[in-house]
Parts: C-alpha cells; structure tokens; sequence
C-alpha cells in the first residue's frame, strides 16, 4: 500500500523553528569573537562527563536521562579566541547589547510585541554540545504573524541564544566538540503548528530568512542557519526533525515524515492484526555462535546477545522512507550505544549460517512470525542496547512515538532522542535581566531596514527591470553595489548590471572560478570603463575571470592582456574595410544588409567595444554608401 501524502488529506500541522546566526563583534555572553576557526589551530582540549539533574520543578527532563543512559566521554578543543566562560570556568557575562537590538529589530520586522524585560534562562542539554550542560536563552518577543498565500502563520516567540559547539569527528571513545561556534548569537524564530503544506512550510523558511537576511546583520554561508521542522498528522504524533541547513530540503522532509508516519500507522494495524508482543528477555546466544564463519561476530569474541519480537516477522524490512526501513529505526536506538545490529529478517547473511539461525529461533522458541534481533559487544552495552530496541518496538505498537530526529542529507531522517517537556528549562542567576526602553524600540522602529519585497518593488519602478531580475538582485547580498554602480554610471543597462551581479557570477563559480578575489572596487571600476566604451559587455565574463585569478591587476592591464585595448578610430577603420569590400551587397540589399555585416563584423570585434557603439557606426557607414547612389 502507497501511503497518500496529500497534506490536507493527512491532517498536517506543521511548525519551524530558524536558528540564525547574527554576525556581532563578540559571543552572547563574553568578549571573544564570533569567528570560525581551522580545527587544525586548536591549542588545548580537555574532558568532561555531563550528567542530568533536577529541573525547578523538581524533575528530570527525559531527553536528559536519554542522553545520560550512553555515559559518553566528551573532549573539546580550545583556541586563543575563546575563553574561561565557554570552559564554564567563569560565570557568563551580560547580554549582549548589539545581539539584543538585532533581536529586537527581527520582532519588529515580524510585527511581534517585544517584552519589557529580557530574563536568561537555562535550557538542560547533556548531549555535549555545551561544557555546562544547559544552553543560555532568553524570550525576547511574541505574539507575530507571517502572511502566506495560504493564509496567516502566526510566529509565536523569537529568542536571543547561545549556538552550540560545533561535533568534529569522534577520537576513540570520545565525543569531541569545538568551542570556537560556542556561544555565537543566534535568534531563533518558531512559529505556531499553522503550515498545512509541505510547499507552505518551504516558503514560510524562505520568507522567515529573507526578513533575517533583510537586516545585514546576519552571518551567511552554510552553518550559520538551520532549520527544525515539528510535524504531526492525523493519528500520528509530534516529531520533531532537526538541524536542516539547506533550504530546498524542508519539502522533501515534510513529505518523507508525513509517508513514514503513515507506514508507522499501517505497520501499527498488522501488528495488532497479528497479536504481535515483545518479549523482555535477554539471552546470550554466545555458545551458538563459538565457530562461526562471521567476522562480525568473531570480532566481538563471541559475545552475542539477543531479543525476540514475538508477530515482527517481515516487518523490520518494511521500508518507511526511501533506503531507511523500521529496521533503520531499531538500529538508530541500538547505534546510540555504539553497537550495530542484525536481525533474522535479513539472515542468513554476513557469514552467519542457516543453522545458527535456527538455533538463534530455537533459543527463543521464536515461529515463523517471530523475529530474532541480535547484537555483538560486551554484555553491559548490549543490554542497552536491546533494552532500547524492545522499547523502540513496544511503541511500534502504539502507533508514532513522540521524539527528536536527525535531519539527513537526503530529506529522510533519524532517531536522536525523546521529546524534551518542560523540566528542561530553570532561570540563569548569573546573567541579570535587561529591560527593553520604550525610547529604544522606538528608535530601532524608525530605523527598519527595507525588506526584499519593498525593495523589490522599488527596483522594479526604479530601475524598470523585470520581476525575475528584480527579485534576484532584491535577495542578493551585492545589491547595494547594484544600487552603487547605478547611481555613479548614468546610461548602464540596469539589466545587465544585474545578470552580471548574479547569472555571471553564479556560471564563474559553477567553472571553478574564485569569484570571492573580487571586491567591489572591481565591480565598480569594471562598470566605469564599460560605460566609458572601453571594451563591450560580452567580454565581461573574460575579465572577471582575469581580476578573480590575479585580484591586483588593473582594468586597464586586464583589457590589454585579454587583447580588448581598441579605440573608436582603430573601430571605425575596422567597420569601413569590412564595408568597402561588401558595396556589392549593400547595394543589391540596401538597408537589410546591416544584420548580415553586423555579424562579420562582430567576429572580429567581440567584446572589444559595446554591440551598440558597433552597430551605430556600421548603419553610418551602410548609409554613406547607399547616399553615393
């Protein structure tokens, strides 16, 4: 059975939240810069084991005690630019003041109603991803509203928080972490459940950047923004997917979450048809396996331990997004402990025989319904890991667990953790509350920056360009050299300007072109020579090539070396050649004949002088000859 993925069918409630980076001189609560580094510069680590604790409200939040069950060793790497407070050696300073007036002006943007006082507080994280074990966040703003085609998205809250320090790769055992994006700004913008539509929820992201991006005080490139995605249907549960960086990935998402809950929800229905029952029973299975042909196993000197899910025959090879089956979702919870699994699903296979199967199903008095999950480690770490396994296939039973997941590079997504509640959060007592001025809000009010759809439009009157250029140069971070070049060059083609700034460039870099060696003094001298006649617009290309490969060359070098260094006279011979040796067509062909030779002459004189300066003295030249009649 296909699962139907029409949203409106399904039931599909959907919400974001955007985490964007702001680009600040300094971190949220401490003077170090808010610059990436080379993992190679790292001068110092050190270790740390985080545990969870009890909330103000005396509980224990369960995506904490998820985390604490996989007892990791984490090491972070230190740098000259960061300091004792992402070490949690020294108490956060205050807030900072320019990520707060950014803040500020995002809720703005979104017509939402900032607070009178910003109070910090601590939200419990034990998955490494800060040395102290909470995350600093602050409300800033509530209450917005995002208009859509579809109708309004109400945007709830938006926050001033601390990123997270950034996952390197693993160093043995270790979990290792770098603190340099630790404690950068981010806001972080959620809206209510109110995106009914995968295509909805993509342009909701789209336009919640563009107002971010809209500022100029945000940072750009991948990384510095990332997507969660909280989506439920009809009969399915909440889920929230997290960490999606590339824009053109949150459709697919949505409509890979809607089919894999949908799958969930059938596979609920044939286990309960089947009476299907987990048993919680551990057995070692090590003595079956003492001469096995299993590298796998053998590598684990034969410690084998395993489970049987009594009716869940066939059903972990059930496929619930493209190359992810349920299976892929026992092995995520196994794979969080370190351990990979195998299942009489898929065996014999991996040098495992049919006669250790069957004894694997003997041990269980597993029947042809029943399915046998095993695991090779030490018997500490494979309870574990099939304690996680039975409980992730209980709740098959029950329908779609409520949890946090993985966004993956291919739209699907895996299991990270349960769903945190509210235990989680308690106030900071290190960071004092900042109150927010009438008289600030009012001055941050009459300085909004223009949005892309405000400037769009004005482009578009202005610049009497078209609604696709006007939207690519609107959303480009070069539009204010567009606006530049404008104003200083009168008779450029505001068109050209613009699929120089944007097509132009996008085909350099698709070429391998180093396109970021050029300033905006490139650009600018560029446009006064092409203004000026010195060489026509179809060498454009041929010269930013030239500048990006050797940034300190001239415009005047570029021109001669490209072999584009042509005066009006030495153009005007060129053309009367060209003409005298055609009088014959001229005159047989009159005025038409300008568009053959316009052609001829173009071969020789391509991107040496403007098409429209060449033209005009060929139709001049073609007249004169015609007037001698």
């Amino acid at each position: 059975m296909t699962p139907k993925t029409e949203s409106k069918e399904v039931g599909l409630k959907a919400g974001l939240e955007i985490h964007q980076q702001l680009d600040t001189h300094t971190k949220l609560f401490c003077n170090c810069p808010t610059r990436l580094r080379d993992k190679k510069e790292s001068n110092f680590s050190f270790i740390r084991y985080l545990r969870a604790s009890k909330s103000e409200m005396g509980e224990v939040d369960a995506a904490a005690l998820e985390e604490q069950k996989y007892s990791q060793t984490f090491l972070y790497k230190g740098y000259d630019s960061t300091c004792l407070v992402e070490y949690d050696e020294e108490p956060p300073g205050e807030l900072n003041g320019e990520a707060i007036e950014t803040a500020l002006e995002v809720a703005l943007l979104l017509k939402m109603k900032p607070l009178d006082e910003v109070h910090t507080m601590r939200k419990i994280v034990i998955d490494g991803s800060n040395t102290c074990g909470f995350q600093r966040t602050a409300l800033v703003a509530t209450d917005g509203v995002l208009q859509t085609e579809e109708g309004p998205v109400r945007v709830d809250s938006l926050c001033l928080e601390e990123d997270a320090a950034q996952k390197l790769e693993p160093e043995g055992d270790a979990v290792v972490y770098s603190l340099d994006r630790l404690g950068i700004p981010l806001v972080e913008v959620c809206t209510a459940p109110d995106i009914k539509s995968a295509e909805q929820a993509s342009k909701v992201a789209g336009q919640l950047g563009m107002i971010l991006r809209s500022t100029g005080k945000v940072k750009r490139g991948l990384g510095t923004i990332r997507q969660d995605i909280n989506i439920s249907i009809e009969k399915g549960a909440r889920v929230e997917i997290k960490g999606v960086q590339n824009l053109r990935l949150i459709r697919q998402i949505v409509e890979k979450e809607i089919n894999r809950q949908l799958k969930l929800i059938e596979l609920k229905q044939i286990l309960n048809r089947r009476g299907a029952w987990v048993e919680d029973r551990i057995e070692n299975l090590s003595d079956i396996f003492v001469n096995t042909s299993s590298r796998v196993l053998k590598k684990a000197d034969n410690n084998v331990f395993g489970v049987c899910l009594h009716g869940f025959t066939g059903i972990l090879g059930t496929e619930l997004q493209p190359d992810r089956r349920f299976g892929s979702e026992l092995a995520d919870c196994a794979r969080k402990y370190g351990v990979g699994l195998m299942h009489t699903d898929e065996l014999p296979a991996y040098g495992i025989t049919e006669d250790e199967v069957e004894r694997m199903r003997s041990a269980f008095d597993a029947g042809e319904h029943d399915c046998v999950v095993i695991v090779a480690t030490g018997r500490e770490r494979a309870e574990k890991a099939l304690n996680a396994v039975l409980a992730r296939a209980e709740e098959a039973m029950h329908g779609v667990p409520k949890e946090t997941r993985r966004a993956l590079p291919n739209g699907c997504s895996a299991y990270m953790r349960p769903l945190p509640g509210a235990a989680r959060m308690y106030p900071e007592t290190d960071v004092p509350p900042v109150e927010i001025e009438t008289r600030k809000l009012t001055r941050i009010k009459a300085q909004l920056p223009e949005t892309f759809e405000d400037r769009k439009a004005r482009y578009k009157e202005k610049f009497n360009i078209n609604e696709e250029l006007a939207d690519k140069i609107s959303r480009n971070h070069y539009f204010t050299l567009f606006e530049r070049i404008m104003k200083s060059y009168a008779g450029l083609s505001a068109t050209l300007v613009v699929r120089t700034l944007t097509d132009t460039l996008a085909e350099l870099v698709q070429e391998g072109v180093e396109v970021d060696n050029l300033g905006d003094q490139h650009f600018m001298i560029l446009f006064e020579q092409l203004a000026a006649n010195s060489f026509g617009k179809e060498a454009i290309p041929a010269i930013l090539t030239l500048l990006a490969n050797k940034p300190d060359t001239s415009i005047e070098q570029a021109i001669a070396e490209i072999g584009l260094g042509v005066g009006i006279e030495e153009v005007t011979r060129a053309i009367a050649d060209i003409v005298n040796s055609k009088k014959d067509f001229i005159l047989e062909n009159g005025e038409r004949s300008v568009g053959p030779l316009m052609g001829v002459v173009m071969n020789d004189l391509r991107g040496k002088v403007d098409g429209k300066v060449i033209n005009k003295i060929l139709v001049e030249q073609v007249k004169a000859v015609l007037d001698e009649l």
